[in-house]
């Protein structure tokens, strides 16, 4: 039977595809009407077809992602309590957030010994603190995650200065015992409005900072966290683009790593007065981040609902081949190409002019995401760019004010250079 088909239908070339898509358009121009054209310079076209399709080699992964509960140590108590009710709910890591040094004892009891690992975001830089972490930890996978360049991009200032900073963080090098101790903090770049493109070329970049100062022995120790917004197959080819494009920069070190990705549901495209629209935009987003091939996809937010379906999500893909997904998806495959191409000419441009600190401290990068962001807010304003629930279908009974607007600026105090700020697209909207 199958042969059967086979014969009676005979393939068609993407001439003949396009050739019949322009008669069925009674004189209506394909350019104009079928091409898309993206704000990263990307044109989507109509159809895809197997004449004209080419791929990369993007690195395999596996079914094993880990399902991440973020907690914020305000109380350590508390914390405990919520990371406890995680675990016991189906999550296997536990991110915690923390804005000065606390009692380790305290937020660990009962949770060693359990199969779950420890990610790590913190915001102040103690070596004594780490080091204590470390001990306490040191039969458990710790994710340290410091990021003295991330920290510098997001607040405008190093913890202390850039020689101490690095002497910290190479202390911590030589002596911690956990194998990912360093972060690239590349959410900061889609929170604050850069494109797909852009987000991989900087943490590039700024992984190569690192790279540069303490060689490509440390490639293995680094974890590249990411956001991930609401467009779909876009989100999905980032994450494989940037995975091809880390193992190439790991081969001019002489060293042979797969990267290792953290994401989370991005914060830019939230909304503060609709909360089945959030747990419909955050479950795409998740999905994005399995396909894609993230290590560890996070909830970042208290969201039960949110959590619930990232579970229901991890349980239906230990079934399925998520690499089988995107193997021969022509769509999917073009986009990666030609994000990869796009990124690695922006990441060849910054390290030709001084690399990705000197581009930071002339404000070049902040611009390029300014540039990018304000293009975006136009077309969220006009109605070009659509946030269901915000600028669509605006659901005037629901409030949930599940976001409130920060600014690392709240203090006014002196920076060495500007900040990149994150903000979300519907926030003016929203105080209207």
């Amino acid at each position: 039977m199958s042969n059967f088909f086979t014969n009676e239908f005979q393939p068609s070339s993407s001439a003949a595809w396009k050739q019949k898509i322009q008669f069925e358009l009674d004189g209506a121009d394909y350019n104009q009407t079928l091409l898309t054209k993206t704000n990263e310079g990307i044109t989507i076209k109509p159809f895809y077809h197997s004449d004209s399709f080419e791929k990369i080699q993007v690195p395999i992964i596996d079914n094993t992602f880990k399902i991440c509960q973020s907690v914020t140590i305000l109380n350590e108590e508390t914390a405990n309590n919520e990371a406890v009710k995680a675990i016991n709910k189906g999550v296997n890591t536990i991110q915690f957030k923390a804005a000065k040094p606390f009692s380790v004892k305290t937020v660990f009891q009962n949770l060693l010994h359990k199969n779950v690992e420890f990610h790590f975001s913190f915001s102040f830089l103690s070596e004594t603190f780490l080091q204590d972490l470390c001990k306490t930890l040191n039969t458990e996978i710790v994710y340290l995650n410091i990021d003295i360049i991330g920290n510098l991009a997001k607040t405008g200032n190093w913890y202390s200065n850039l020689t101490t900073d690095f002497n910290t963080l190479e202390n911590i090098l030589k002596t911690a015992k956990p194998n990912f101790v360093i972060s690239v903090n590349s959410e900061i770049y889609q929170n604050a409005g850069a494109n797909s493109i852009q987000q991989i070329a900087y943490a590039l970049a700024h992984a190569n900072e690192y790279l540069n100062k303490f060689g490509g022995n440390i490639a293995a120790k680094i974890q590249f966290k990411f956001a991930l917004g609401s467009n779909y197959f876009f989100e999905i080819a980032k994450i494989r683009a940037f995975r091809y494009l880390y193992q190439l920069i790991c081969e001019q070190y002489n060293t042979n790593c797969s990267a290792q990705v953290f994401v989370e549901p991005s914060f830019r495209n939230k909304t503060s007065d609709s909360y089945n629209n959030h747990v419909q935009r955050v479950s795409t987003e998740f999905m994005s981040g399995i396909i894609g091939g993230a290590n560890t996809i996070s909830n970042n937010s208290n969201n039960k609902s949110c959590l619930q379906n990232l579970v229901s999500l991890k349980e239906e893909f230990l079934k399925n081949n998520i690499q089988e997904i995107t193997e021969g998806n022509y769509y999917i495959e073009s986009l990666t190409k030609q994000i990869a191409e796009k990124a690695l000419d922006i990441f060849k441009e910054i390290e030709k002019s001084g690399g990705f600190l000197h581009q930071l401290k002339e404000g070049i990068i902040q611009r390029k995401i300014a540039e990018n962001a304000k293009k975006e807010q136009n077309q969220f304003n006009t109605g070009e760019l659509i946030l269901v629930g915000s600028n669509k279908f605006k659901n005037n009974v629901e409030k949930a004010t599940m976001f409130k607007e920060t600014s690392t600026l709240k203090n006014y105090r002196q920076t060495l250079i500007i900040p990149i700020i994150a903000k979300r697209l519907a926030a003016k909207l929203e105080q209207k």
